[in-house]
């Protein structure tokens, strides 16, 4: 895929971040961290997406956000 991004994780910090997700997704809703560690993780991930994404900066950001959005939601919602 042309427009794919990459993110570097350890081992370790994919298993914490894996666990918080599953904890999200049986919530239904965004888990509240248990451990600094998924904390950590989550703002690691947010700093790399930081460094590689152009789009929160750019004038029309909500309109590529939406985009985005649609591009990525199930047909059915």
């Amino acid at each position: 895929m042309a427009d794919e991004i990459s993110l570097g994780l350890t081992r370790d910090q994919a298993l914490v971040f894996f666990d918080w997700l599953l904890r999200t997704d049986d919530a239904g809703e965004p888990a509240g961290f248990a451990d600094q560690a998924e904390q950590r993780v989550f703002w690691d991930i947010s700093a790399s997406l930081e460094t590689l994404l152009t789009a929160p900066l750019a004038p029309d950001y909500r309109e590529q956000l939406e985009r985005a959005r649609a591009s990525v939601r199930d047909s059915d919602k």
